[in-house]
């Protein structure tokens, strides 16, 4: 009986491996465990069940080298924005080997992220991924949300349940506040969807002033009818918009590139207008809470302006009682000055009066008269010089008891 050996068998295995997987294989598979090493390396078990029960068909170990790995974690991960773990159904390029002491295993080469999210998901990480290079993704949700958002522009199917939900849940709310509606018809699925919504966005932005925020609202519905909302060119124009967008167009799971550039997404119809009645609700208790401290703020500044005005007029009269007894003393003092300056003015008035009278009983004619003086005159005026009269004037002189006249004979 001819025999080999082991090694010999594992070696024509290996060759045989060889031979027939030359060049990578893609293939599908489910990662069931993973693990990195402190070396960089990432080993895997890839597994495949039945579809119906769930079975194990298949398992093998799997390595990827730190120097593959280095480069397919990030790019996996950018690309479907999922971290690379268990659980997950992948595409992988594998290479083939087969070793006599380790036994079978595949290396892995490459991955091909788009099998894992799928088209449709590959497109919408592409659409989000241009959103942020292009630096639109948050401008919306940037804009200042008003603090009474009740003129609304909406933009719904006039026939869809979830437009019938959102206004019941305005006008029925227990908090009474006042709504202004305007509804911008628009199809809310299909091929017509993206164009119409648009459309609808360009009528509101004529009459923009009119309006405080949009309200994009839609019931649930199967991924393929949401379709519409993962558009760039929608997402681009709710992007740029100028007022704050709110959307409701699904059930939480549905989450579409237009919830992800809204300035608020909530999960149904009936859930935006509760946003809307609270963001009401806030303001009211926001300015109630003002007011109050307002009035608390002016009670205590009244009653501080009260003691203050009760200290100013304390204040006040005894400064005037103050001034009131120092003017007094002062006037008493200006009094007692006047009517002594007054006195000393009125003797030397007097005075002076006595001696100008004295002066001019001194000078007066009579006086010189009465102590041997004479006057002398010529028709009538006073004669002072010899020179005034000549030979033949005729003079009168007059003394203390009389007059006589005189003649000029000659005039030397």
């Amino acid at each position: 009986m001819t025999s080999i050996t082991l090694s010999e068998l594992t070696d024509q295995i290996q060759q045989t491996i060889r031979l027939s997987f030359n060049s990578t294989v893609w293939i599908r598979a489910e990662i069931s465990e993973l693990r990195e090493n402190s070396g960089g390396h990432c080993y895997l078990e890839l597994i495949e069940k039945d579809s119906d029960s769930d079975t194990l068909l298949a398992k093998t170990k799997a390595t990827i080298w730190a120097s593959t790995y280095r480069m397919l974690k990030p790019y996996f991960e950018s690309s479907t924005g999922q971290t690379l773990r268990s659980g997950l159904n992948v595409l992988v390029a594998v290479s083939v080997e087969f070793h006599g002491v380790y036994g079978f295993s595949l290396i892995i080469r490459d991955i091909d992220p788009t099998f894992t999210i799928g088209e449709m998901a590959a497109r919408r990480m592409q659409i989000i991924r241009q959103l942020e290079e292009d630096g639109i993704a948050d401008m919306n949700k940037q804009l200042r949300f008003p603090q009474l958002p009740q003129r609304l522009a909406i933009i719904s199917s006039p026939t869809a349940a979830g437009y019938g939900d959102f206004c019941d849940q305005l006008n029925n709310d227990s908090s009474h506040f006042a709504f202004s509606k305007k509804l911008f018809p628009a199809v809310m699925q299909g091929e017509q969807a993206e164009s119409s919504i648009i459309s609808a966005l360009e009528k509101i932005f004529e009459n923009i002033e009119l309006f405080d925020v949009v309200v994009i609202i839609r019931g649930g519905g199967a991924t393929t009818d949401l379709a519409c909302f993962d558009s760039y060119e929608l997402a681009l124009n709710c992007a740029q918009f100028p007022l704050p967008i709110i959307a409701g167009i699904g059930h939480q799971r549905d989450i579409s590139i237009l919830d992800m550039v809204a300035h608020t997404s909530v999960k149904t119809p009936t859930a935006a207008a509760e946003f809307l009645i609270y963001q009401l609700q806030q303001t009211e208790k926001y300015t109630v809470d003002i007011l109050s401290d307002i009035l608390n703020q002016v009670k205590n500044r009244i009653e501080i302006e009260n003691r203050l005005v009760d200290q100013m007029q304390m204040r006040i009269k005894q400064t005037l009682r103050g001034w009131v007894m120092q003017k007094t003393h002062l006037l008493d003092k200006q009094k007692n000055r006047f009517q002594s300056s007054l006195r000393m003015q009125l003797v030397r008035q007097n005075n002076k009066l006595l001696l100008l009278e004295k002066n001019i009983e001194t000078h007066s004619p009579a006086f010189l008269l009465k102590h041997g003086y004479t006057i002398t005159t010529l028709n009538g005026k006073r004669i002072t010089s010899a020179k005034q009269v000549k030979q033949g004037d005729k003079i009168r002189t007059f003394v203390v008891d009389g007059d006589f006249g005189s003649e000029i004979t000659s005039n030397s």
